[in-house]
């Protein structure tokens, strides 16, 4: 087992449901989705993208693993391994007992009057796996069969990245519906500030996958993280490496004040949706983009 079985107990009380024998991979619902079951909202993304909330998968192939130590990260990161350690579930195991895991948990709203009865049933086979619950997805040494057998299974899938390992995300046979790259700061002094790298040469390795953007058939999305006193800074510069990366999509969002972070950050680097707008109209006007979506409730802008 990767983690020890108290660092597995503390992410199961959180939410977490292991798949495999390994331990490595997890799905956990999305507050989301559970907004959806009873239709008190929608994720973004099915704002922005057409996901429908109710019918994704959030999971993670590497939840123990990951290449940076981001303050603004949520999670408990002493128990992050920097490289991948151990042996390995194959993708068909991980994907079934995702999808198994996600059924038991959605099965409470069953009991609950205020559930859609149509939208709980839906959920059961769900039609898009977000692959960005919790690590570097891409440590995972089957990430590219983990796509294929997802597109076999009819999924579309959300693949986010941190960008360190640009030679396997340019490598892969198999493309997301969407890919995500972090962007989480406009120069490295910032980014190592922030990000925290645990790996030499982090930096870079994230340009290069910058400069792989353009090569992708798929959709591509730009993610800024977006942390009040630390990263909202510097516009131009950013405006020069988005324009370089060339994606589809750029999503501006605020750094939430939630989980772990609090004992690295505090509530002032949170930044209010007036904040991000006016850090993303900034970059759109560097970028030449302009914002064509929103979500106030999840403080996140979309530029195009």
């Amino acid at each position: 087992m990767t983690f020890t079985k108290e660092e597995q107990e503390k992410l199961e009380y959180s939410g977490y449901r292991f798949v495999g024998e390994y331990g490595h991979a997890a799905a956990k619902i999305c507050h989301w989705t559970k907004k959806s079951m009873v239709n008190e909202g929608v994720c973004y993304k099915e704002q922005f993208y057409g996901v429908k909330s109710h019918r994704c998968l959030q999971m993670s192939p590497a939840v123990p693993f990951c290449s940076q130590k981001c303050s603004f990260c949520w999670r408990d990161l002493s128990q992050t391994r920097v490289e991948w350690e151990g042996e390995y579930d194959n993708p068909k195991t991980i994907i079934e007992g995702a999808i198994k895991a996600q059924n038991n948990l959605l099965c409470g709203f069953g009991g609950n009057k205020k559930t859609d009865e149509k939208k709980l049933e839906e959920s059961k086979k769900p039609t898009n796996a977000a692959i960005s619950l919790a690590g570097e997805p891409t440590l995972y040494p089957e990430i590219d069969e983990l796509l294929a057998e997802f597109k076999r299974q009819n999924f579309t899938t959300f693949l986010v990245s941190n960008g360190m390992y640009w030679e396997k995300l340019g490598s892969l046979e198999c493309e997301p519906s969407q890919l995500y790259i972090s962007l989480d700061a406009p120069n490295e002094k910032v980014y190592k500030d922030l990000c925290n790298p645990q790996i030499n040469n982090a930096w870079s390795n994230l340009n290069k996958t910058l400069e792989l953007m353009n090569s992708f058939d798929t959709n591509t999305a730009i993610r800024i993280t977006s942390v009040k006193g630390k990263n909202m800074i510097n516009t131009k510069e950013y405006g020069e490496l988005i324009n370089k990366a060339n994606p589809k999509y750029v999503e501006v969002k605020a750094y939430m004040f939630v989980g772990s972070s609090r004992k690295r950050l505090s509530l002032d680097n949170m930044p209010s949706f007036k904040e991000v707008c006016d850090f993303a109209e900034k970059i759109a006007d560097e970028t030449s983009r302009e914002i064509t979506k929103h979500s106030e409730i999840s403080r996140v802008v979309l530029l195009e």
